[in-house]
């Protein structure tokens, strides 16, 4: 009889087994920090490339293909010995016996890392959930883009002013870094875009909005960043509505808190976050939605269990009382510092506390727009900003290929204002989508 722990054909060896959850930016710095070392690395994910998230909206507005900001996961780790991944969904945690399962097998571990990174927040909203757009997997990015290019060859065929309306106006909710970053996006279509590919559409007719709940977008980065982002999308046309919160969205029209209704056909939902949690972890070790760790990255109450990226909640960290930002710099830095921890581990030297650095904030709000937080205080705008923006996010993404294929984009994109990706692979029906769409 084969046992249960071998289901998922992972051999026995002599290194103590490390099993990830997650290929995200933690769970992937965590296992190539551990390369060659002597354990035995298994990464699980529900699938087989690691997303880029911050350029998942350029994905969604025809900037860039999916290939361009996703690489399969194996061919990060080609040639490391003792490592293995498998492309399952974890389905619960069993810390007592350890194990992980899954629905075809359970693993046992020697120690569990926690990198299930994030999901979309919708505050008990159950109708927005349904029919909103959310970004946070390439399959939302897809569905999006789709979507809306399907919205402007309906709107084309009909002769009623209200639907064509509806059809091609887009409210975008929430006034960080991903809403800004998707208004400005589509501000660029509305303007250089389509117009060109749909001169039969009056695209003054066509309103974006930003909607945020607070005073000012760019709540996480500097009041002089927030004022530039808004200065920037005005100038795009782009109607930014502030202290104002989305009650309801019945797929065709937006219920504000004010009592206003936005008729509209596209809500893309940027407003919120929460922890990714896996099933089987105890209430006592979650907080906010989030699983609690000590300074070591080690899950409370759960023995050989760990927590890193946007699932984990460390209030250990001195100038971070309610946890760090879930953010990649976050994920990628606690994935280092828990690898050198298991380094220790193997040395008989005493593990070090987790210390954030901060090395800034940014978003884009289109060509040559772009807005720079320091994390020594000082700020930037404009165009300098921008190629900032740029190189950063180029030498993050995965693979030669993905940086080499994701500049040509933006040159071509940039000399002739043109996004090449205007295609409708699939036609997408956002009533009829399936739960692994919505989440």
């Amino acid at each position: 009889m084969i046992p249960e722990y071998l289901s998922l054909q992972i051999p026995d060896g002599p290194h103590p087994r490390v099993v990830i959850v997650g290929g995200g930016f933690a769970g992937i710095e965590f296992a190539k920090a551990l390369k060659n070392k002597p354990f035995q690395v298994v990464l699980l994910d529900r699938n087989n490339y690691h997303t880029f998230q911050p350029l998942l909206y350029q994905v969604a507005t025809a900037g860039l293909e999916p290939d361009s900001i996703a690489g399969p996961l194996r061919k990060a780790f080609d040639g490391y010995k003792n490592f293995f991944f498998r492309m399952v969904k974890v389905q619960r945690v069993d810390y007592q016996n350890q194990l992980v399962k899954t629905p075809i097998g359970s693993l046992r571990y020697d120690y569990l890392v926690l990198a299930s990174g994030s999901a979309t927040n919708f505050f008990g909203l159950d109708q927005v959930k349904r029919y909103a757009f959310p970004l946070k997997q390439v399959v939302h990015a897809l569905n999006l883009r789709s979507h809306i290019l399907q919205n402007f060859e309906k709107a084309v065929l009909t002769d009623n002013d209200e639907a064509r309306t509806a059809l091609m106006n887009v409210v975008v909710v929430g006034g960080g870094p991903t809403g800004v970053e998707v208004a400005g996006a589509l501000g660029e279509l509305q303007k250089h875009i389509l117009p060109g590919d749909f001169p039969d559409l009056d695209f003054s007719d066509m309103q974006v909005y930003l909607i945020e709940g607070t005073d000012r977008l760019l709540n996480t980065m500097s009041p002089k960043s927030g004022q530039k982002s808004k200065q920037y999308l005005e100038k795009f046309g782009i109607q930014i509505l502030l202290n104002q919160l989305v009650v309801d969205y019945d797929g065709d029209s937006v219920y504000l808190d004010n009592g206003e209704v936005l008729d509209c056909q596209t809500l893309i939902w940027a407003a919120g976050v929460q922890g990714n949690v896996v099933e089987g972890i105890p209430a006592e070790s979650l907080k906010h939605n989030r699983i609690q760790v000590d300074a070591y990255h080690q899950v409370i109450d759960m023995p050989r269990v760990f927590a890193l990226g946007d699932v984990a909640l460390m209030n250990a960290d001195e100038g971070y009382p309610q946890g760090h930002p879930m953010v990649a710099q976050v994920a990628i830095q606690q994935g280092r510092s828990l690898a050198k921890n298991f380094v220790c581990l193997l040395r008989n030297k005493p593990p070090k506390p987790f210390k954030y650095r901060d090395k800034g904030s940014m978003a884009t709000v289109g060509r040559n727009r772009a807005v720079v937080d320091f994390p020594q205080g000082g700020q930037m705008s404009g165009l300098w900003a921008w190629l900032v923006w740029m190189f950063i996010h180029l030498i993050s993404l995965i693979g030669f290929r993905n940086k080499l294929v994701t500049l040509t984009n933006w040159m071509w994109s940039y000399f002739t204002y043109d996004k090449g990706n205007r295609l409708i692979i699939r036609t997408f029906d956002k009533k009829k989508r399936s739960p692994v769409e919505v989440n």
